[in-house]
């Protein structure tokens, strides 16, 4: 397994994890666009501890604030208020440049626009973070990645000589590559069919139990919630309390989340 959490010799939790175990976390995170009479609280006071390991989903409908928070928590966009953590750095204290070095050691990416350099292979638009950064690859860790994704048959094709599939598990193993602690995904599923999307998720449950990745997932797609080992339902820029969220997640999958959502 990538990533084994040992302590430091100094008796410090490794970089990645904070005390309580998370490894990333928001503290009455609130986000405002605008200002004024047209001002939109995106956040509204959030707090929530993301666990290493476990597979989450953050659930809500469109313009319920799930994309800021996944946003927000990932390092790609500032508060108004409140403290994001990412292994137990506040990122309110980085500079840009740390934060850069941050995002690209700790976190993984994936889009639902796959976001791939058309003139690159799959195997440069793979290690591209690498090549960034000037540093050269692990062989060993690569080989173990394109495996993950099984992609070694298409590493010399361009984006436009693969599936909407084979796009996405390139953008899975570019946010591998690092050896990050934390992957998030913002509706990775997106743009793809069902049987498609469906490899993806399979493969980013993958991801949490065989590499030890904490993996965090946008959806509005209850569907795609249920496969998760915990669901955080946002709703109006602040979490659903968890048994109501569980009552908003039942009707959801049997077709009713509009009507659960205008009762709460």
């Amino acid at each position: 397994m990538a990533n084994n959490l040992t302590m430091t010799p100094d008796g410090r939790m490794p970089a990645g994890v904070d005390s309580g175990g998370a490894v990333a976390r928001a503290v009455r995170a609130t986000k405002v666009f605008g200002s004024g009479a047209t001002a939109v609280r995106a956040l509204d006071e959030v707090s929530v501890d993301l666990a290493r390991g476990r597979f989450t989903a953050i659930m809500g409908p469109s313009g319920s604030g799930k994309s800021t928070l996944m946003h927000c928590i990932a390092g790609l966009d500032s508060l108004t208020s409140g403290q994001v953590f990412i292994g137990g750095v506040e990122l309110g204290s980085l500079s840009d440049k740390e934060l850069t070095v941050l995002r690209r050691e700790q976190v993984g990416f994936v889009f639902q626009s796959f976001n791939l350099i058309p003139s690159l292979t799959a195997l440069e638009n793979i290690t591209l973070p690498l090549a960034l950064a000037g540093t050269r690859p692990d062989q060993s860790w690569l080989d173990n990645v394109i495996d993950t994704v099984d992609l070694r048959e298409r590493l010399s094709h361009r984006p436009a000589e693969l599936s909407g599939g084979q796009q996405q598990r390139v953008a899975v193993a570019r946010a591998l590559v690092t050896r990050p602690w934390i992957v998030f995904a913002d509706e990775p599923t997106g743009n793809l069919d069902s049987r498609s999307g469906e490899e993806v998720l399979d493969l980013l449950a993958r991801l949490h139990t065989e590499q030890g990745v904490a993996v965090v997932v946008v959806t509005h797609d209850p569907g795609v919630a249920a496969r998760f080992d915990r669901t955080v339902v946002v709703r109006d820029g602040r979490l659903v309390p968890p048994r109501e969220a569980a009552a908003m997640l039942a009707s959801a999958r049997l077709g009713t989340f509009g009507a659960a959502r205008k009762r709460g």
